[in-house]
């Protein structure tokens, strides 16, 4: 399971990349990266999970090796969404299971419930299947308006992207990256960066900016009637120093957290598991002996 292979799947504005582990025969899932990661954010947990499943770790468009969205168009969260649909067209896939960092777990928890036919079981690391709007309404239409100038003012602008050394570069992603740790940045970095002749240029897209003006806030009572629509079974992993709130000055209400793991429990009763582990948020990464056995076996269940 140490060996991979790379994928390109074509699309109308590209490819998306993806890397590949495991036996093509058995049962697939789809690996989602969070906000800025990429597909090396399951390097070091998928060689510990059971070696006959499929496992297929995509890099959203804009992240990691995939192509950016044509010019002038922004990101949102729904194109993320349809980024999954496209995989599973290209990859013959009919029924899979997802498994979802952060970001890449609210992305696959809208699929589950756009598509529920389609997804046999939803694995959330550090992440809930939708983002509640519970602080946001206020801030909604700032959102839009700052995502639409940051755009206009790049294409002004049009500075080239920084070079910055190796050293530089990891050291300004691990100040902007408190959670993750020296030898996962440079694994991130490693898909993340390409070399040039004066030093390293991050490969994600310039008009990625905070996730809040892309991510879609959704009432409680949609949240009910989606998470109604879910036909998956459902793995929660929480890790206790992680995250509770997209944005981090709204960190310490837990909440919308609370009610979130309420309502999962109480509609898709015993199809939802909870488990609490000590760690921060990208525990995958940093302690993924601790999260690899209860994964293992949800999937063989």
């Amino acid at each position: 399971m140490g060996l991979f292979s790379e994928l390109r799947l074509a699309v109308p504005w590209g490819h998306i990349a993806a890397k590949a582990w495991g036996s093509l025969q058995g049962p697939p899932v789809l690996c989602l990266h969070g906000w800025l990661d990429n597909a090396n954010s399951f390097d070091r947990l998928i060689p510990l999970l059971p070696q006959d499943f499929y496992y297929v770790a995509m890099d959203f468009g804009g992240h990691g090796l995939s192509s950016h969205y044509s010019p002038g168009l922004p990101y949102y969260y729904q194109d993320f969404v349809n980024e999954i649909r496209r995989v599973a067209a290209a990859l013959k896939w009919n029924r899979f299971s997802l498994m979802g960092h952060s970001f890449g777990g609210t992305v696959g928890g809208m699929f589950s419930c756009i598509f529920p036919e389609m997804v046999d079981k939803l694995i959330l690391l550090d992440a809930s299947p939708f983002v509640l709007d519970t602080n946001e309404t206020e801030h909604l239409l700032t959102y839009r308006r700052r995502a639409i100038e940051h755009i206009l003012q790049l294409e002004a602008s049009e500075k080239p992207s920084k070079v910055v050394s190796p050293e530089e570069m990891l050291q300004g992603f691990l100040k902007n990256n408190p959670h993750v740790g020296e030898e996962c940045g440079k694994l991130l970095l490693q898909r993340g960066t390409s070399q040039v002749a004066t030093g390293l240029l991050l490969n994600r897209d310039r008009r990625i900016t905070l996730p809040e003006h892309c991510f879609e806030f959704i009432s409680r009572e949609l949240f009910v009637h989606s998470i109604r629509k879910l036909q998956a079974r459902v793995l929660l992993i929480k890790a206790l120093q992680g995250y509770y709130d997209v944005r981090r000055v709204n960190d310490d209400n837990r909440e919308p957290m609370l009610f979130m793991t309420g309502i999962l429990k109480s509609i898709l009763k015993e199809r939802y598991q909870f488990v609490e582990f000590p760690g921060n948020h990208y525990i995958h990464m940093n302690a993924p002996h601790h999260v690899a056995p209860i994964i293992s076996t949800f999937l063989k269940s």
